[in-house]
């Protein structure tokens, strides 16, 4: 069943709790942005239910659409407010908007319906985490180990959290149970090296990262690690092993080549210490400490400029590091500038002699040494990614009669990227390419009146997607060029040059179909003259593309523009229900950079059909060229809703 086939009155027969199964089949199968056209027919027809909004804010979720999911979970809890699903999902997003107070609110009052669910619990204790909340996050947790006291993922949990809160031997203890009770996860393993690092037992350290690694961990950081031990101990090629291999699995971490370079300056090794030490810096120019391992190395080999600017930088970060203005002096020294050198000196003596005083403030100092790779990042689960499964308490397997999808709008597809073009005008075309996710109504009872009258030989449609034509296609249309011009040449109406007007502009004789749409326009009637303005004014338009990609933009294009202007509002002046006419002159307004008063355009399409979609998309985009970041995403989020997938991708690039 593919939505655009049916019309909402169609829709209207059928069991909504039907079409919700349909939806909740397209979520299971990632397919999103068609789930929520399901639940938006769902929505239109019954408003009171909480069910449709809910899965369309779970859709949402996945594409990233935060603050469009926020308002659909709003409105399912006003309209249930004793769903824990609802509030784990607005707990989530509230976490992916940084706002942690109100996520641990959702969490707990979906803890207060679902006290023994695990995934809530363990997102609270995490939320608490972030927070820096930690003895609460411990009472989480251990209130979970008194249900799972054997659940080596909870023992990980609260070692990572209390070694957030620095209580080192604690977090020891855990990782100790955690690799008693899941011996074969590298990760443990890893965890408990890097502890045993902190507390310089590097004896244990290196047994047990040694232990990650045997056990296949993908993880550079253990390799940084033990690298930074085989480098205590002296043994630099073991150490310069270790980093080859983190540099292969992470070549965009800064403490692979930091580390390397370090140890390659130890072994005298210079130039190749200084590609890496300069490769880590690129990486992570706001780490200015790297700098002071990389001075030392220039020093070595006579860069005494290169030198000073790196302690220069040095000391605007660090102006209580005392070895900086020596290695400044030195330098200066090497260039013959013993002025410079001398005041480098002479305020590293000043500083010193108030060193005590310096200590007592706590003065920030780098730390220059070989950097250790603090903590693993944990594994994607379940309670880091948004589940939902989870959020619906589903375990069976949907359904899958009802699948047709699109390859285009399946899955993420906030990731795939778009440019950032505005929706094309809408045109009356004979062809057009199926766009049914779209809820925009693409109707005029002028246009449906033609029609059906038969006086064209096909039915015209309003389309923002016009399909390409074949050779055989255009042979067709140049055919009907000429029999119409016989039937002008014998008995012109204006209902001939229309038609005449429509075969020029389908074989892009844009210039020709405009004259014939002014012939008629001088005889048609009043229900066909509203269609010419609007046709003529398309046309218009797409000449001045052509022109101006071919570079034969004229002289007369701003005199274009304003005729263009005057035919959409002699449209709207005789229907003034045309919306499509108001939004194709915001895309001219917008073309010619009058962005306030193209919004207003969109705006009053948007007032005749709220489902516009074209016109919340170009608005969307609209208000954020303009700064207003928060409109904008707002719009595209609505743009997104009513079927234009793109809008996910830019909500993604630009919240």
């Amino acid at each position: 069943m593919v939505l655009g086939t049916l019309s909402l009155g169609t829709y209207a027969q059928l069991n909504t709790d039907r079409i919700t199964a349909i939806g909740r089949n397209a979520l299971y199968f990632e397919d999103y942005v068609l789930s929520i056209q399901y639940f938006n027919q769902v929505i239109h027809l019954k408003p009171y239910l909480a069910e449709p909004y809910f899965y369309r804010a779970i859709a949402k979720i996945q594409l990233e659409d935060y603050n469009g999911a926020l308002r659909d979970c709003n409105a399912a809890i006003e309209r249930n407010p004793f769903s824990p699903g609802c509030y784990y999902a607005r707990g989530y997003i509230y976490r992916q908007l940084n706002e942690l107070e109100k996520a641990e609110a959702d969490y707990t009052e979906a803890l207060h319906f679902s006290p023994e669910n695990r995934t809530y619990m363990l997102l609270r204790a995490d939320t608490r985490a972030m927070m820096k909340h930690y003895d609460a996050a411990l009472e989480d947790i251990e209130q979970m180990l008194k249900r799972e006291p054997q659940s080596a993922s909870v023992w990980s949990e609260k070692g990572q959290i209390c070694i957030h809160k620095k209580d080192t031997l604690t977090a020891l203890e855990a990782f100790e149970k955690a690799a008693q009770y899941d011996k074969n996860n590298p990760a443990v393993w890893s965890a408990l090296g890097v502890t045993n690092l902190m507390l310089e037992r590097e004896d244990d350290a290196y047994v047990q990262l040694t232990q990650a690694i045997n056990l296949g961990s993908k993880w550079a950081g253990d390799y940084i690690n033990r690298g930074v031990i085989h480098y205590h101990r002296h043994n630099y090629r073991g150490a310069l092993s270790d980093y080859d291999q983190a540099v292969k699995m992470a070549p965009r971490d800064a403490d692979c080549y930091y580390n390397r370079g370090v140890m390659r300056q130890e072994v005298g090794d210079y130039n190749r210490a200084l590609e890496d030490l300069n490769t880590a810096i690129s990486l992570a120019p706001d780490r200015t400490e790297m700098r002071y391992q990389r001075a030392l190395v220039e020093m070595q080999l006579k860069q005494w400029r290169a030198v000073v600017k790196d302690m220069q930088a040095m000391i605007d970060r660090y102006p209580y590091f005392l070895p900086a203005y020596y290695l400044a002096s030195q330098a200066k020294t090497k260039l013959g500038d013993t002025k410079g050198a001398f005041q480098f000196r002479q305020k590293a003596q000043e500083l010193e002699s108030r060193k005590e005083q310096i200590q007592a403030q706590q003065a920030a100092q780098p730390n220059t040494d070989m950097q250790i790779a603090q903590a693993q990042p944990q594994k994607k689960d379940h309670r880091k990614e948004f589940s939902s499964s989870t959020a619906q308490n589903q375990t069976d397997l949907p359904d899958e009669e009802e699948q047709k999808y699109d390859s285009q709008t399946r899955g993420t597809v906030q990731k795939r990227h778009q440019d950032v073009v505005n929706e094309s005008n809408i045109v009356l075309s004979y062809y057009s390419q199926d766009i049914s996710l779209r809820r925009t109504n693409y109707y005029h009872p002028l246009v449906e009146q033609l029609n059906n009258s038969g006086a064209l030989p096909a039915a015209l449609r309003f389309t923002s997607e016009e399909l390409a034509l074949t050779a055989e296609m255009v042979d067709f249309h140049f055919t009907e060029i000429a029999r119409l011009s016989r039937y002008i040449d014998e008995a012109p109406t204006a209902t001939l040059y229309f038609a005449r007007a429509i075969e020029f502009a389908i074989v892009q004789d844009y210039t020709s179909a405009i004259d014939d749409c002014t012939r008629a326009a001088l005889m048609a009637d009043k229900n066909l003259e509203p269609v010419l303005y609007f046709c003529r004014a398309n046309w218009r338009y797409r000449l001045l593309e052509y022109q101006r990609t071919t570079g034969e933009q004229e002289a007369t294009a701003n005199m274009d523009f304003e005729i263009m202007l005057r035919d959409y509002d002699q449209v709207l002046r005789m229907q003034p229900d045309f919306v499509f006419a108001l939004y194709n002159k915001a895309n001219i307004l917008c073309a010619q950079k009058e962005y306030k008063d193209a919004i207003d355009y969109y705006t009053r399409a948007i007032q005749q059909d709220g489902d516009f979609a074209e016109a919340y998309f170009n608005r969307g985009l609209t208000y954020i060229y303009l700064g207003e970041d928060e409109k904008g995403l707002a719009d595209l989020s609505k743009a997104g809703e009513l079927g234009i997938y793109q809008a996910y991708n830019m909500i993604t690039r630009f919240k």
